[in-house]
């Protein structure tokens, strides 16, 4: 597949802008650092749809990962095979005016807008490239899926990071709404703790309402270098359930 992109029509051009815009009015204040320059590296707009292959041929240069079109939600399998190959699975599709409060399905912006900038971050996109392939190991474990899911779910989608002091959102889950960015971190509700690959192992994932507890990082480098600790609590799990 690709992004016929001369099939826009603009509407659909016209709701990328009044997303893009209103996601711009706030994540200044805060998104993470890493996210803002990844934005401008990548060569995303707010005028219009961003063109895949101008992405790609500036993302390939930074970090070696590509927008990798799909036509929706995907299974596990072929998910994490074209993260571990670092090739985003996007689709193509926006949502329509009327859809602008709520949707079901992760579409373009939430792919785009959401996850693309972050991966210039060498740090990141290793975490992820890597993390995938520890799911693709066991990709036939349903239990093992399940955690890894959480962990993806609590970093790379719902994750926040401590910077200059002052916590950040780097999750695309948050990152891709205002309304979750603001109340993940200006809100007295949900408990902010260290990142923890047990306690996040621990921790099933809430998808119907704003998340209830986030897990902070301190730095890019520390996900990455988490990876050898994912591996070893994943197989003390396994190991746990088969007793």
């Amino acid at each position: 597949m690709i992004q016929e992109y001369d099939k826009y029509v603009d509407e659909d051009h016209e709701v990328w802008s009044i997303l893009y815009k209103r996601m711009m009015e706030i994540l200044p204040k805060y998104s993470t650092k890493a996210y803002l320059q990844g934005m401008q590296a990548v060569g995303l707009e707010g005028h219009r749809i961003p063109n895949f292959n101008d992405c790609n041929a500036k993302l390939s240069i930074i970090t070696g990962w590509n927008i990798y079109v799909v036509p929706g939600l995907i299974d596990n399998k072929p998910f994490f095979q074209h993260l571990s190959a670092r090739e985003f699975p996007s689709s193509t599709w926006l949502r329509k005016k009327s859809q602008l409060e709520y949707l079901e399905e992760p579409d373009m912006f939430h792919d785009i807008f959401g996850h693309v900038p972050l991966l210039a971050n060498i740090h990141f996109a290793n975490f992820l490239s890597e993390l995938a392939s520890i799911a693709l190991d066991h990709i036939e474990n349903e239990w093992a899926v399940e955690i890894i899911s959480r962990l993806y779910w609590y970093t790379v989608e719902f994750g926040l990071i401590r910077e200059d002091g002052a916590l950040k959102v780097y999750g695309a889950g948050i990152l891709s709404s205002s309304g979750e960015t603001q109340y993940s971190i200006d809100s007295d509700i949900p408990n902010r703790v260290p990142y923890d690959v047990k306690n996040i192992f621990a921790t099933p994932y809430i998808k119907d309402k704003f998340q209830e507890q986030y897990f902070v990082i301190d730095s890019y480098e520390q996900l990455y270098k988490s990876i050898p600790e994912i591996k070893s609590v994943l197989e003390q799990e396994l190991k746990s359930v088969a007793i």
